[in-house]
């Protein structure tokens, strides 16, 4: 796209301004951030054309016969082409598409996959590391929803994470984790292989999908806990079916059944978004899809191996040493990894 297409694209935007009502619309903050991004798009352009002039000027110098000025114009020359290598290195980045869910807050839903026991366990393990790191790290944890297993750990878990940009933080988390030791209750010391999927959603507001309450259908029970025994004496529980899709979202983890509903429709407008994203995803390039997925759920992205002591994310090949710290919450370096490939694909592709 060149600068032109920028301009009238800007223009564009910037005539919506002229309508007083639209600074009270809900896309006005999303048009006001791209106005913002246009902006400084083309004042790089513009910065780099302008330098690149003035280079062609300091060159002509060159074949003149005035010693002070060639050597005054060989400095300005060094000098430009520096500041160009770097406005067209952040040009590169100014012009990487942006998530338009970036920003949002994100909820994380953990279930445990093949391996029974050991998979709950651990599946409670990895909500404990996202949970210390999200704190660690800023965001504030909200828990929505708990189905724990007879030996401690969880079948599934879902709980928000709320902050600006959590969801960009954590979106590369989704997908398989593998987890390879030797059980407590292995007597013979073999090492065991189990699964836990973890499903990353940007936090859907209202406005992001539209669902029509024809097209759903709402159930409530009573809630319950370990082993079946109720945990109160009324229908609190409640059960969302969308029948376009056939996403179906339970909620018990409040006493009150409005709040169950409106928890359980906040995951519903999230997991439809995310259908939207992987749809999207799934055209994208090859490259692209090993890092982001494919929205396939038996997609492996981690290896957690405790008998070598490593943890082995398999998209980039990053492999690193201290399983007990990063399930402590110590995983930044290996997100700041995953990030900078990120990063560097959007670039190549840009």
């Amino acid at each position: 796209m060149k600068k032109d297409q920028y301009i009238e694209e800007l223009n564009q935007l910037k005539s919506k301004l002229d309508d007083p009502s639209y600074y009270s619309s809900k896309e006005y903050p999303k048009t006001a951030k791209r106005i913002a991004e246009l902006e400084e798009i083309i004042e790089t352009i513009d910065k780099v054309s302008q330098l690149k002039s003035s280079t062609d000027q300091a060159k002509d110098i060159l074949s003149g016969k005035d010693a002070e000025l060639i050597e005054m114009a060989k400095i300005e020359i060094e000098e430009n082409n520096s500041k160009v290598e770097k406005l067209q290195e952040k040009l590169q980045e100014l012009l990487i598409p942006k998530d338009p869910n970036a920003d949002k807050d994100c909820i994380v839903e953990i279930r445990a996959g093949a391996g029974g026991d050991e998979a709950s366990l651990f599946a409670g393990e990895l909500y404990r590391m996202y949970a210390k790191h999200a704190e660690d790290s800023g965001f504030k944890t909200e828990l929505l929803n708990e189905s724990p297993s007879e030996v401690g750990g969880y079948k599934e878990i879902s709980f928000a994470i709320k902050g600006a940009g959590a969801y960009a933080h954590f979106h590369l988390e989704a997908g398989v984790h593998r987890v390879q030791r030797v059980p407590a209750t292995e007597s013979q010391g073999r090492v065991h292989t189990s699964t836990v999927t973890v499903a990353v959603l940007p936090e859907a507001e209202e406005s992001d999908v539209e669902i029509n309450q024809q097209d759903l259908q709402i159930d409530t029970y009573r809630a319950s806990g370990h082993g079946g025994q109720s945990v109160n004496t009324t229908d609190s529980a409640v059960r969302i079916t969308h029948k376009p899709t056939g996403i179906v979202v339970t909620m018990q983890d409040e006493k009150s059944q409005i709040k169950n509903k409106d928890k359980a429709m906040g995951v519903l407008r999230s997991r439809i978004l995310q259908a939207k994203i992987e749809k999207e995803q799934a055209e994208a390039s090859a490259a692209r899809k090993k890092l982001i997925g494919s929205g396939d759920r038996s997609e492996k992205i981690r290896t957690y191996n405790f008998p070598q002591d490593r943890i082995t994310d398999h998209r980039i090949g990053f492999s690193r040493s201290n399983l007990p710290g990063a399930l402590s919450g110590n995983i930044s370096d290996l997100m700041e990894e995953l990030k900078k490939a990120e990063a560097d694909l959007f670039k190549s592709e840009a």
